[in-house]
């Protein structure tokens, strides 16, 4: 074999979780390799047959390109691969891999819209959506409801949901009509289930619309209309790594295919 990787790292870059998971499924005899129990330690090439739990995974490639896509999810779509409604599924939106799969950084619900990126790397994947790491995300909100200041000191400070304490870290209202229907931008560290709805619920209040405006450090660009796809940029993607503490990959040429904006939009609907 002229060239190897630890099987720890392949398995989380598969999207498997992160590399320390994989060194404990590893441990437990959940993975084959060449039908052989693997070991903590072993190390696979391109020619290798790996199975998890009995299932076997796609071709290896190491060392391949870290990317990642975003893609300005429109409301009715799920962040599933399939969908036992028959709903749209985001997934049918992203372009082919020859090998690997692209793996969804969170999720957005069916009636929420917005940014959500997508990428090749499960342990990046994994890192960005670990609450340890605390990544921000920031959403536009319509509220029906008054929002007094009284209630943006209570959501700031923390209030009791039914799956423990949660809170904003800021809250920032852009629009005063002076109706009970105005716009704020919120920024939570977790990403809980409906957690923005629940929080403002909480008071007594509805999210009439959600949008997600920003992932950490990579925000939604005005110029980007629902259904709109892009490749993340070299810079883009080493302030993501940044972030989570995984160093940048060596700069490459950029895959031939995808196209940008309205562009790809076009291309897919073909």
């Amino acid at each position: 074999m002229s060239e190897s990787e630890k099987l720890q790292k392949v398995l989380a870059r598969a999207g498997y979780g992160s590399r320390r998971q994989m060194e404990q499924w590893i441990a437990e005899g959940r993975v084959r390799v060449n039908g052989v129990v693997a070991q903590l330690g072993d190390r696979v090439g391109p020619d290798d047959r790996i199975e998890v739990d009995g299932k076997p995974l796609a071709p290896v490639e190491l060392k391949p390109r870290r990317r990642v896509l975003m893609y300005y999810k429109p409301t009715g779509e799920v962040t599933t691969r399939e969908d036992p409604e028959q709903r749209p599924v985001v997934f049918e939106r992203l372009p082919r891999l020859r090998v690997g799969r692209w793996i969804a950084i969170g999720r957005l619900d069916v009636n929420t819209s917005g940014l959500l990126l997508f990428t090749t790397d499960g342990e990046l994947a994994n890192r960005l959506m670990h609450p340890s790491y605390r990544i921000e995300r920031e959403y536009a909100v319509r509220v029906l409801g008054e929002v007094t200041p009284e209630i943006i000191e209570r959501l700031q400070r923390g209030v009791e949901l039914e799956d423990g304490p949660a809170r904003f870290e800021s809250i920032v209202r852009v629009s005063d009509s002076g109706s009970a229907n105005d716009w704020f931008h919120v920024v939570l560290r977790e990403g809980r289930k409906r957690e923005v709805r629940r929080l403002f619920a909480s008071q007594g209040l509805t999210v009439s619309r959600l949008i997600r405006v920003r992932f950490g450090p990579i925000a939604l660009p005005r110029s980007m209309s629902r259904g709109d796809l892009r490749e993340l940029t070299q810079a883009e993607i080493e302030a993501l790594c940044a972030a989570v503490g995984l160093e940048p990959e060596a700069p490459q040429a950029p895959p031939a295919g995808l196209r940008r904006g309205a562009a790809a939009r076009r291309r897919r609907r073909r």
